[in-house]
């Protein structure tokens, strides 16, 4: 690859050797053993120089310009013959997108759908060059621990590869315009201004996450959206060119031990409602806090609904509840435990449909 600054890194993989194990072990420390040694075994199998050659042509650079002369840079990969998929907010407000592919073709591009709340986009491309090919996405859930390497142009440098592993799953990262967004992959993959968009790959070449954020102020710390949502999203933005998600109309606070101790609740799981909003799905539903308390110096909202299940999934923390909502559909019915004056209580909440940020 002439004229052109290509970042690559080798990793080394080193495993150390395993002692011995007593002829007694049971059965179950045999699987276990067994276990590690495949894993160590496709650690080993992970070449970055081999997943690099493999992957890298199908990874474009993202230059776009809006109506007001701002340009702006980022990353993605080719989903289809013809579609590329990036970050939504790679390409917000876009007046025009150019795609550079990395030995140097520039091609123009159209956006064909965009999601803000999954930060996920679509772009069409024509007379994609015979090298590129799409890459496949994952099946199933990233797992944490997993080798993976994020590819795409950071600060404008083309064609450049990172690795790491899977740090953590199930994770809500803040979104620019002030919502949040649920289910992100965790990685210690450097990722910086400019991957935005680009793909997490596996030792496969299968995008596992598209790289949506670093943070600054860290180190080693990346987050990617999940191949699921992927999966779930995406061909909706190519047959719709949007994507509906499903609306509750609750604000609510995570169960931690103050605020269990206010409500009289032994454990600290679940999610407190505090508000409900008017004409919404929960409305007439669900309960939210009528009043407040003060627990160690701190004022807390107590008497509101306690979600502790939905469909029949636990729900311990306020990400297990997007979780479970990104996962449904606006119309569809859910059945929700929850806690409503220190009993249990079984509640049927029909979902709506979630307006755009800007409404």
């Amino acid at each position: 690859m002439q004229n052109r600054l290509v970042t690559i890194l080798v990793v080394a993989l080193v495993t150390a050797s395993a002692g011995g194990v007593a002829a007694t072990a049971s059965v179950g420390q045999q699987d276990d053993r067994a276990s590690g040694q495949q894993e160590q075994q496709q650690g080993r199998q992970c070449n970055f120089t081999q997943l690099y050659d493999r992957a890298i042509d199908s990874v474009v650079s993202v230059r776009v310009t809006t109506e007001d002369g701002q340009a702006g840079l980022g990353s993605g990969f080719l989903y289809d013959d013809n579609l590329v998929v990036t970050n939504q907010h790679v390409v917000a407000n876009a007046t025009n997108v150019e795609l550079q592919f990395d030995r140097g073709e520039w091609r123009t591009a159209t956006v064909v759908g965009t999601d803000p709340y999954s930060d996920l986009a679509v772009l069409r491309v024509r007379n994609v060059p015979g090298y590129a090919a799409p890459l496949p996405v994952a099946d199933g859930q990233a797992e944490p621990g997993a080798p993976v390497a994020a590819l795409g142009s950071p600060l404008g440098l083309q064609g450049t590869i990172t690795r790491g592993i899977v740090s953590g799953l199930n994770r809500t990262i803040p979104s620019q315009q002030g919502f949040s967004i649920p289910d992100v992959i965790q990685t210690d993959a450097p990722i910086n201004p400019g991957n935005s968009g680009g793909p997490l790959v596996n030792c496969a070449g299968e995008v596992v996450g598209v790289n949506t954020a670093g943070i600054r102020a860290s180190e080693n710390l990346g987050f990617a959206i999940p191949a699921e949502v992927i999966r779930r999203v995406v061909p909706s933005l190519v047959e719709n060119g949007s994507y509906s998600h499903a609306f509750l109309g609750i604000s609510s606070t995570e169960l931690s031990p103050v605020v269990a101790e206010a409500n009289g609740l032994e454990r600290a799981q679940g999610v407190l409602v505090v508000d409900v909003l008017a004409n919404s799905p929960a409305s007439g539903v669900l309960q939210g806090s009528q009043r407040t308390r003060t627990v160690e110096g701190v004022e807390v909202p107590v008497g509101g609904d306690v979600i502790v299940r939905v469909d029949g999934q636990p729900v311990q923390s306020a990400e297990d509840l997007s979780s479970v909502l990104a996962e449904s559909r606006p119309g569809e019915t859910v059945a929700m435990t929850v806690v409503r004056n220190g009993e249990r209580q079984q509640v049927r909440v029909t979902l709506g449909r979630r307006s755009p940020p800007d409404q």
